[in-house]
């Protein structure tokens, strides 16, 4: 009967070390991602993704990215496997991962389903917001198995604590964020790129759209008539086209400036710097705004 008895307790004792072991988190698509052993061949497929990776301690694991991954460095080295919404399909099962994590939104939903069909374990990665982004590299981490993850997001939450404390009511100013000069484009409300905004004391115009990167008219953008107008790249030939219109505030007060677009538009944790930068602009046009 002893012996009976241990041997229960002993397969009871496994069997919870076993179930400790398990790695299980939800996704940005609300699938639950369980894994019995960490992932130590992963594949990227958006290059915020990559970035996120890294900076979670799993680049090591990384063995397939997607086209424009870029940063960090050791990124441009690794198998290209997609291209936008592309996916090679064969190149990934040749790599033979055991995590692919991909774009909710910019990977091809028919082919992410394709890889779930052929016994792959997908992630879906969707960060709206900053605090999405510290959540993204704790869970990143907990499916390499990399401590790394937890620091990273415990930094990266401090640093987005002392900007928003810097920068907290401050008088608000409106504001067209301009991604693509032709066709006119820009971001709604639901993008992260609206959080870093409110963040620094800003109101996006067109907030309200229910598309996440909408087309936009340039009547549109002079009836809302921002304080400022923000363009993502300094050599947009669009910066012409506001500077023309001189009944608008943001001309009147030199209100036309600009951000790193591959810092402030990709939603990784270097989006910290793009929202430093942004906040900056944002307290330039301020200042010109009420000088008088």
């Amino acid at each position: 009967m002893q012996v009976a008895v241990l041997l229960a307790f002993l397969l009871c004792n496994a069997s919870l070390a076993m179930a400790a072991s398990i790695i299980d988190v939800v996704d940005d698509g609300g699938h639950r991602i369980s894994l019995s052993v960490p992932a130590s061949r992963i594949i990227s497929l958006a290059p915020n993704i990559t970035e996120l990776l890294y900076a979670a301690g799993a680049g090591a694991a990384i063995v397939g990215v997607s086209a424009w991954s870029d940063y960090p460095p050791a990124a441009e080295k690794l198998p290209i496997v997609a291209d936008g919404a592309r996916l090679d399909l064969e190149r990934i099962i040749d790599l033979k991962p055991d995590l692919v994590i991909a774009w909710k939104s910019g990977s091809s939903a028919r082919q992410v389903a394709r890889l779930r069909k052929l016994g792959l374990t997908v992630f879906e990665s969707e960060p709206r917001n900053l605090d999405d982004i510290a959540r993204s590299l704790e869970r990143f981490g907990m499916l390499a198995g990399s401590p790394e993850g937890k620091v990273a997001a415990a930094s990266f939450r401090k640093q987005w604590h002392e900007l928003r404390e810097q920068y907290k009511g401050r008088k608000k100013i409106t504001v067209f964020y301009q991604i693509w000069s032709s066709p006119l484009m820009t971001l709604n409300g639901k993008h992260m790129v609206s959080d870093a905004l409110k963040l620094c004391g800003a109101i996006n115009i067109f907030a309200d759209i229910p598309q996440l990167a909408p087309t936009v008219s340039t009547e549109a953008v002079v009836a809302a008539d921002p304080d400022a107008i923000l363009l993502t790249d300094e050599r947009s030939p669009g910066a012409d086209r506001w500077r023309s219109l001189s009944q608008m505030t943001s001309v009147k007060h030199d209100n036309i400036l600009s951000v790193n677009g591959t810092l402030m538009n990709r939603a990784g944790p270097r989006i910290l710097e793009g929202t430093t930068q942004l906040c900056e602009r944002i307290e330039t046009a301020r200042k010109r705004l009420y000088a008088h």
